[in-house]
């Protein structure tokens, strides 16, 4: 027998740590919890990021400079391929959010709609004629979908409205 051949086989079949069969096992007694605290009771869980009370890491590391992703827009997208290639948009026809909910393209009106202009595998040109209504459309499906005698209106994305700030008048006395 050779060193390799012993290295290879080292560790790879571990066998499952049988909890709560004795003392002579080594996980007998308190079955690997401890004595007393929370973590030996039954239906305790901590959060994953829970550090024993310690500041978290999270808390710990200084936060400088500005993000956007507070501000990011999340969008329902939609693929010309796959508008074309579901039974309700094959002869072509209306595309709005309303009518890929009903065919089960996106889930809801929650979010606004952008259409991608991703075709099919092989394809280059869109053979059906469609009249696409969209929070927004990309430049490459706005074309198209134009090439092919269809139209494309963009409603843009509505900003949410903030309350303006409306100073307070003294009152005269």
């Amino acid at each position: 027998m050779m060193i390799h051949e012993i290295t290879e086989k080292a560790g790879r079949y571990k066998a499952r740590k049988r909890i709560g069969r004795g003392r002579g096992s080594g996980h007998g007694k308190t079955s690997g919890r401890g004595h007393k605290g929370a973590g030996s009771r039954a239906g305790h869980s901590r959060k994953p990021a829970f550090e024993g009370g310690q500041m978290p890491l999270f808390r710990r590391i200084p936060k400088r400079g500005f993000s956007n992703h507070a501000f990011m827009k999340h969008f329902w997208i939609a693929n010309l391929g796959d508008i074309v290639a579901h039974e309700s948009f094959a002869k072509g026809g209306d595309v709005t959010p309303k009518s890929l909910i009903e065919a089960g393209l996106i889930r809801d009106t929650k979010r606004p709609l952008k259409v991608l202009g991703g075709l099919g595998e092989g394809q280059t040109s869109l053979s059906v004629k469609l009249n696409v209504t969209a929070a927004k459309v990309t430049a490459s499906a706005k074309k198209l979908i134009e090439d092919a005698g269809g139209s494309v209106t963009e409603t843009g994305v509505e900003k949410p409205r903030r309350p303006k700030f409306v100073k307070k008048e003294k009152a005269n006395s």
